[in-house]
């Protein structure tokens, strides 16, 4: 079980769809793609790391005798994508924007491998959580691959619909998670040993793998509050 940023009600699959998942990490919206529909899904990523513990968790999932779905991992960066035009029926991109300098030239590559029609889901941190991680904790952000940035929704969102790829839904997310990003900035030096830290921890994981009706109806109060994440939806012209 892996926590998702991107909601595939919203980002609605559909069977035969070919799904790119740009900066996939440790697989976790790679892999509910293929549990989720008869997709064909391809999980890049610049992290030979990430991507052979992707690969490690897909294997408890994959079923070699159903052949109208599949994952594939590849080791490959966002601002030169190895597809050709108008390849994707769906683009995910969770959580990498704020770590690319040159964002923009990803958004580029993403609207060039996308089809006339097609769906791109992205999400980032959201601005006022952020930015109180950035005031408790340089290190939080001048670690090697850390967030170079902190967007503002807006400035996101024209970004992408100056590519003329037009949002079509949005929402926040991960409420309950802003609160240990806080505590783990406010308690850096100590790194998850920190009591606070180590404590809110486990009530995530507990969070995750319970699922309690308790703490979804609190996430959902929380997510409008200070959701950590705001996660977009967008749908390219047809041109």
């Amino acid at each position: 079980m892996s926590l998702e940023t991107i909601s595939f009600e919203r980002l609605k699959l559909h069977p035969g769809d070919l799904v790119l998942d740009l900066g996939c990490g440790e697989g976790r919206h790679a892999i509910t793609a293929y549990l989720s529909e008869q997709v064909h899904v391809i999980g890049l990523d610049l992290s030979s790391t990430d991507l052979a513990t992707a690969q490690n968790r897909f294997g408890d999932f994959v079923d070699p005798d159903d052949h109208d779905r599949s994952v594939e991992f590849l080791r490959a960066s966002g601002l030169a994508l190895p597809f050709a035009d108008a390849s994707f029926d769906k683009v995910i991109c969770a959580e990498v924007l704020e770590h690319i300098p040159d964002y923009q030239d990803v958004l580029q590559e993403i609207r060039r491998v996308l089809k006339p029609g097609g769906q791109f889901a992205v999400s980032v941190p959201r601005f006022w959580p952020e930015w109180i991680c950035w005031r408790l904790s340089d290190a939080y952000h001048e670690v090697e691959g850390g967030h170079v940035r902190i967007f503002r929704s807006r400035q996101l969102r024209s970004a992408i619909e100056g590519l003329r790829m037009f949002r079509y839904s949005w929402h926040w997310a991960h409420g309950l998670h802003s609160p240990y990003w806080w505590l783990r900035c406010l308690f850096w030096s100590k790194g998850e040993e920190s009591w606070p830290v180590r404590t809110y921890h486990r009530f995530l994981v507990w969070d995750l793998m319970q699922k309690p009706r308790l703490t979804r109806w609190l996430e959902k109060l929380c997510d409008p509050l200070w959701g950590k994440s705001i996660v977009m939806y967008f749908v390219r012209d047809s041109s």
